[in-house]
């Protein structure tokens, strides 16, 4: 029998004392994010460079290979963020190195999700790749009422006349169990070239972010914004501490000002992905002030964490201890590792 939502929780938050917290039940509902690493089928596209994932291409992108894919990825979004409090996968997931919706919809119909009734919401982009950024919704517990992708216009730093094709932001608004929000997928530009000649690229990808957010709190002042994704940035890096303005500390965070929990765990050495035996930690979700607020009577954020279970590690070889992704002629999962969130309320 499927566990129901509302769950009895004895927790103990910070905000809430012992006693108070054992008299009190909170539904929980996570959201999650996850770079799928190169999730395409194994048609070729002319208009995007796709190539190397087709059977003759150099990854020997088959059939078999991209059911595999699908199902290593259906399992990591069938348990991303469960726990002893949460029984249940991601109301809302954000997604990141996507080829087209109809991998998604293979996706989503896979037997570990099927079952869930993720709906979709994609964009193209214009990426040179042809790879974008998505959002699933279990449609039982949010209904988008709004959506659309906001590109990010920017130009080589050696010749201005010439434009840089990257991913756009995808914005999402909806009601998550009739409770308005916002959600912000993202996947900025790379450091192709170099993480300090490539930074304006991000620094300009954060601006962006950052004046979503402000026409959202303009509409809103207790707009309640995720923002989330392979932002290519730690969360030190000036596009996430300057432009986009994220805070490391709950007490920082000022109206209309951006929480990021992620900070204190980079801190820790926790990261999503590595590289030459140094941990990172790209994968983010930021929050807006009005959702870490003490007032539980609607949703706020309780907690964030980094999936990394074994099955997605590598186990072996030089890069044993790294995301387990496709190598040798073998499919893994991806290089990075998801992240989530916990978003919570008190239930009479």
């Amino acid at each position: 029998m499927r566990i129901k939502k509302f769950i009895a929780l004895f927790i103990v938050l910070s905000s809430i004392n012992v006693a108070q917290a054992q008299d009190k039940k909170f539904r929980v509902q996570t959201i999650a994010f996850y770079n799928f690493e190169n999730l395409f089928d194994t048609i070729n596209n002319a208009n995007v460079n796709d190539e190397e994932y087709t059977p003759t291409g150099t990854q020997n992108w088959t059939a078999e290979k991209y059911k595999k894919k699908l199902a290593n990825l259906s399992r990591v979004l069938n348990e991303i963020g469960t726990s002893d409090q949460q029984k249940e996968s991601p109301v809302i997931i954000g997604g990141a190195e996507i080829e087209n919706r109809g991998v998604l919809e293979d996706l989503v119909k896979q037997p570990l999700l099927i079952n869930k009734d993720y709906g979709i919401v994609h964009y193209d982009s214009p990426d040179k790749r042809g790879i974008d950024v998505a959002l699933l919704y279990q449609k039982k517990h949010f209904k988008p009422t709004s959506s659309i992708n906001i590109p990010l216009i920017i130009y080589d730093q050696t010749d201005k006349t010439k434009r840089i094709y990257t991913r756009d932001q995808l914005l999402v608004t909806g009601l998550l169990d009739g409770e308005e929000m916002h959600f912000i997928v993202n996947h900025w530009p790379s450091r192709s070239g170099g993480e300090q000649k490539s930074s304006p690229n991000r620094e300009a990808a954060g601006r962006l972010n950052r004046k979503i957010i402000d026409s959202l709190y303009n509409i809103n002042p207790n707009a309640k914004i995720i923002t989330m994704g392979d932002l290519n940035d730690g969360p030190y890096n000036k596009s996430v501490k300057v432009e986009l303005g994220a805070k490391a500390k709950k007490e920082e965070t000022k109206e209309r000002g951006m929480y990021n929990p992620m900070e204190e765990m980079s801190n820790k050495g926790i990261g999503t992905l590595a590289y030459r035996d140094a941990w990172d930690l790209f994968d983010q979700m930021i929050l807006s002030e009005p959702l870490i607020r003490k007032d539980y009577s609607s949703y706020r954020f309780w907690k964030a964490g980094v999936y990394n279970k074994p099955f997605l590690t590598q186990t072996t070889g030089q890069y044993k201890g790294y995301p387990l992704r496709n190598s040798n002629g073998q499919v893994g999962f991806s290089d990075h590792f998801p992240v989530y969130l916990y978003l919570i309320k008190e239930v009479k």
